[in-house]
């Protein structure tokens, strides 16, 4: 494929945002571009994930202007299977979005598009500046979204989302600008391993770090997405926790392989504040009554266990970390979409409210508990081989301690998924209630949640199933992708030689 071609993944998605932003389009039309422009993202993840099998990496220059004035994209395995799973969270959040009459509202569409095209540009960039854009890119539509999808509880949200991302991103650029003052660059490539050799250039880094950090939701910085996600609609909520996190986190291990070298002498930290995530993320979780409140802060705590695998860099901890950012992204989009679903029809989504939704509603009861059981790590699914990974690597490396951690973490997140079963799918559904149990003829079970609402979070189970079963394909993948982390001369010469 030709390398100049990698601009069209981000040009199409904003390009169809404006058509549908200053046109007046018709419902089904804009639904059409809505799927039609993520069907065509995934087709060019997979596109890309064919060109760059084998360690091969594309480059390109935009515009063909020279280094320093143009914006370089590249691609490896890595970004291509980013983009593959972004792409794909995008297709199917916008399925349920459909389903649930969200997208009726008319900047739905361009607003998620120009998110969508945010995230690919994030993934592609070279540069830590043109990061810095991609990501606010990014931002902008999700300011919009949280505004206008959810809750009255959005409103207060809403205002901590923004000032969190405005103080963050304001870090975050005085970081860049400290980079290119001591560095005269701030091309990822160009800085290939000066993190590791200029103690100036380390510090500037870091600072760009602690703002990606932030975005990602580390502890101690991690409270805001809990007060944040579980305020807006389940699509949004469910969209949110796929692609926002996951572009920190994904430029987290792009930048401490490239700029720092997986320089050894600050993994120690990285060990300590992973593991303190993991623990406090799941800790959290015990005192909320919500299904979103849960999930929210079991994804602070899964974000503990993705970048532990920058924490004990190697062939072994970045194969599993690829493997588990990978994983948990299709697995908490499909556990949101699923009580999302069950949100949207029973108009609650407090503990104990609806109950025995197992009986009424076996297909998304299935979805859930298949989704809740790879997320626990548990066999066949996909969180199984995820966890036995990061746990190996971590003994491996005689970080015993995190591995201790992770697998405590693991039981205390299936206690907490079975709370959740517990409290909306287990037990005898209401005669009176809400789940209209009262209107189910003998022998015969009624089903309330649409198809269309529930197939999403069924897909996304059935994914994590299939790639806990043939989890040997991705594997292989992942090494790839932690190949081009640990050897990443093929990415300098990829953007230097443009």
């Amino acid at each position: 494929m030709n390398s100049a071609f990698l601009a069209f993944v981000i040009i199409v998605p904003l390009l169809a945002a404006a058509l549908l932003t200053v046109m007046h389009t018709p419902l089904l039309a804009r639904r059409t571009i809505l799927l039609g422009t993520n069907a065509f993202a995934l087709g060019f993840g997979i596109w890309l994930a064919v060109e760059t099998y084998g360690g091969n990496v594309l480059g390109h220059s935009i515009a063909l202007w020279p280094s320093g004035i143009a914006i370089p994209l590249v691609a490896d395995m890595f970004s291509a299977l980013m983009l593959i799973v972004t792409a794909l969270l995008g297709l199917v959040c916008s399925a349920f979005g459909i389903a649930t009459g969200d997208d009726e509202r008319a900047y739905f569409a361009p607003l998620v598009l120009v998110l969508s095209g945010g995230v690919y540009g994030a993934l592609l960039t070279g540069d830590l500046f043109n990061l810095f854009v991609f990501i606010e890119v990014m931002l902008l539509p999700s300011y919009g979204l949280i505004a206008m999808l959810g809750g009255l509880r959005r409103l207060s949200a809403g205002r901590l989302y923004v000032t969190m991302n405005l103080m963050t991103s304001t870090i975050f650029l005085v970081g860049v600008g400290l980079v290119y003052g001591v560095a005269g660059t701030v091309n990822i490539a160009e800085l290939a391993g000066a993190g590791s050799e200029d103690p100036l250039i380390g510090a500037a880094v870091a600072v760009v770090l602690i703002a990606l950090g932030v975005k990602a939701a580390v502890v101690p910085v991690h409270g805001w997405l809990a007060r944040t996600y579980p305020y807006t609609s389940p699509a949004v909520t469910a969209l949110f926790s796929g692609l926002h996190t996951k572009v920190a986190i994904y430029a987290i291990y792009r930048i401490y392989a490239v700029i720092y070298d997986g320089d050894s002498r600050y993994l120690w930290i990285g060990i300590v504040i992973m593991s303190a995530t993991m623990l406090i993320g799941v800790l959290g979780a015990v005192g909320e009554n919500t299904t979103r409140s849960i999930l929210a802060f079991h994804m602070i705590s899964q974000i503990g266990y993705i970048l532990l695998g920058v924490a004990l860099f190697g062939p072994i901890g970045l194969t599993a970390g690829i493997f588990y950012l990978l994983h948990h992204m299709v697995v908490k989009a499909s556990l949101f979409l699923s009580t999302g679903a069950v949100e949207v029809t029973y108009k609650t989504n407090d503990l104990g409210k609806v109950q025995g939704i197992a009986r009424t509603e076996p297909l998304i009861a299935a979805a859930f508990l298949g989704a809740a059981f790879s997320l626990a790590g548990l066999p066949p699914f996909s969180g199984f081989v995820a966890k036995l990974l990061l746990v190996r690597a971590a003994i491996d490396e005689t970080q015993i301690a995190a591995a201790v951690i992770a697998v405590v973490v693991s039981l205390l997140t299936l206690t907490s998924m079975l709370k959740i079963w517990k409290g909306v799918f287990w037990g005898r559904a209401p005669e009176d209630g809400v789940s209209l149990v009262s209107a189910r003829k003998p022998g015969r079970l009624l089903t309330h949640i649409k198809p269309s609402v529930a197939m999403p979070a069924v897909v996304l189970a059935v994914v994590t199933l299939a790639v806990g079963i043939g989890a040997q394909g991705l594997l292989v993948l992942s090494e790839q992708a932690a190949a081009g982390l640990l050897d990443v001369s093929g990415y300098v010469e990829a953007v230097i030689g443009q």
